[in-house]
């Protein structure tokens, strides 16, 4: 059963990920990476979290108001620029992934995003466990959030097409504004 589930959405994601897109945000995000870590050594946790908080409530609230756009080349290395540094220094690299695909397609902005997590976040954990900035301790934490993460996959099946572009615009928007408030609040 979880075999057939994680087959169905990984030919799902296949089928709709912006390649060209994708390239760009993860070569981008991939030369942005250790920027990120430098950026964790030099600042401190609060100051970070703050910047990163705000900075994404503010890119959210001006998208509610920006005309509907198609990212091109400069959008798609500026989110992974962003996400690289924001992603290795706070954990919060979502936001401008999502922001720059809220005017397409539902399934090509979920897919897309998650195939740049997955190659960004390796490219994060083994610069942060390579320089010690993280534990093997904190995998175990982690590691409590797979039976979430595999609800979610089951779940994407039965929600995923019941989502139209409004709806999801609405959720991405909403996703930036929470995450921002929670970097800010919890810095």
């Amino acid at each position: 059963m979880a075999k057939s589930i994680w087959l169905s959405v990984q030919g799902r994601i296949a089928a709709e990920i912006d390649l060209r897109g994708a390239g760009w945000i993860t070569g981008a995000r991939l030369a942005a990476t250790p920027a990120g870590l430098a950026v964790l050594w030099m600042v401190p946790e609060r100051g970070l979290g703050v910047f990163v908080g705000v900075s994404t409530v503010l890119a959210a609230v001006v998208s509610l108001a920006a005309p509907a756009f198609t990212p091109g080349r400069a959008a798609y290395v500026g989110a992974g620029a962003v996400t690289g540094l924001t992603e290795t220094a706070t954990g919060v690299g979502g936001p401008p992934l999502a922001l720059v695909y809220q005017h397409r397609p539902p399934a090509e902005l979920r897919s897309t995003v998650a195939a740049c997590f997955l190659v960004g976040e390796v490219a994060s954990l083994a610069l942060l466990f390579g320089t010690g900035k993280a534990q093997p301790t904190e995998l175990g934490r982690a590691a409590l959030l797979l039976p979430a993460i595999a609800a979610g996959a089951w779940l994407s099946r039965l929600v995923h097409h019941r989502l139209d572009a409004r709806r999801m615009r609405l959720f991405v928007l909403v996703f930036a504004l929470v995450s921002g408030l929670v970097l800010m609040l919890g810095a």
